[in-house]
């Protein structure tokens, strides 16, 4: 659920070898819904993540998310609920991450589907997200790599709460890499 967000730091173009991604300049966002149509927004401050150069000239992103520093907007309960054993779990599952396919640089120019395996609470599956199309000549380095996706919930067990919240869980990521050294 929170892997979407994952997803889009490894579009962004590399060198050689692995680029970080920017976290001064990246956000990973996710929102949930009550069932009486509250949106709730969270965020997620603290990440790991990098754009790795194949030797075939495609790249991959893999990222990972710390569900311990996970934060709700504006609540400071939530943000323990998002956190506690009948959520994300942070005490036993301190990571949400994400693998992409390899693709190819031409992704970020044109939009697509990003493709990979994200694996939360210890379960992992097959999921995808939407990329925009690049608004610059260099997406990831002079402007935002802009992804989206939904995942549901209930595939990585987290089922508490069903009564109160929807499934559904859509991320939102802008993110940049590193500049590289002079």
């Amino acid at each position: 659920m929170l892997i979407v967000l994952v997803a889009v730091a490894g579009l962004l173009p590399a060198t050689a070898g692995a680029q970080a991604l920017d976290q001064a300049r990246s956000r990973i966002d996710f929102d949930l819904e009550t069932r009486w149509g509250q949106v709730i927004t969270g965020h997620f401050p603290r990440y790991d993540g990098e754009v790795v150069e194949l030797p075939d000239g495609r790249h991959e992103v893999r990222i990972r998310l710390a569900t311990t520093a996970v934060e709700v907007t504006g609540s400071r309960r939530y943000t323990r609920f998002a956190r506690g054993d009948r959520f994300l779990d942070a005490e036993h599952h301190p990571w949400v991450e994400f693998r992409s396919d390899p693709y190819a640089m031409d992704l970020l120019h044109a939009g697509g589907l990003l493709h990979g395996t994200l694996t939360m609470h210890g379960v992992s599956r097959r999921e995808a997200f939407v990329l925009a199309p690049g608004t610059c000549a260099r997406p990831a380095r002079d402007c935002d790599v802009v992804a989206q996706g939904r995942v549901l919930r209930m595939n990585y067990g987290v089922e508490s709460w069903r009564w109160a919240l929807t499934d559904d869980v859509n991320f939102r990521l802008r993110v940049r890499v590193q500049a590289a050294p002079p």
